[in-house]
């Protein structure tokens, strides 16, 4: 079993930034791979970011690549979101999940266990 707690989202104003982390328990976080998904009203939940367990090769959604930022720090048992130049079109509920293998998934169904989500509003 695996837990997983997001947090850091809130309302910020387009351009602004925020950092969203994702602290896991329950297992050995370190040979998981990560990804951080969002959901928009009225729309699918999308792959947004991920990073396999040794942190290499992380995946970008092409909507934001050299925006974000996706990290691990293995020793916190924590996932990093970091967000820049925030758009109105990334408001969204994020949510952190864990893939019980070493390489990440591009589709939502290859993730095991998922957090609550966290909101992530951005005004004009």
């Amino acid at each position: 079993q695996v837990q997983l707690v997001e947090s850091g989202g809130g309302l910020v104003q387009a351009g602004g930034s925020l950092r969203l982390s994702c602290a896991a328990s329950g297992r050995t976080f370190m040979s998981y791979a990560m990804g951080w998904f969002r959901q928009a009203p009225g729309k699918e939940r999308e792959l947004v970011a991920a990073i396999s367990a040794s942190g290499g090769g992380p995946y970008y959604a092409d909507s934001v690549k050299d925006r974000f930022t996706i990290s691990r720090d293995n020793a916190k048992n924590t996932v990093y979101l970091q967000m820049y130049s925030l758009k109105p079109e990334d408001t969204a509920v994020y949510y952190c999940a864990v893939r019980l293998s070493r390489s990440w998934h591009s589709k939502e169904d290859g993730y095991d266990y998922w957090g609550q989500g966290t909101q992530v509003t951005v005004s004009s």
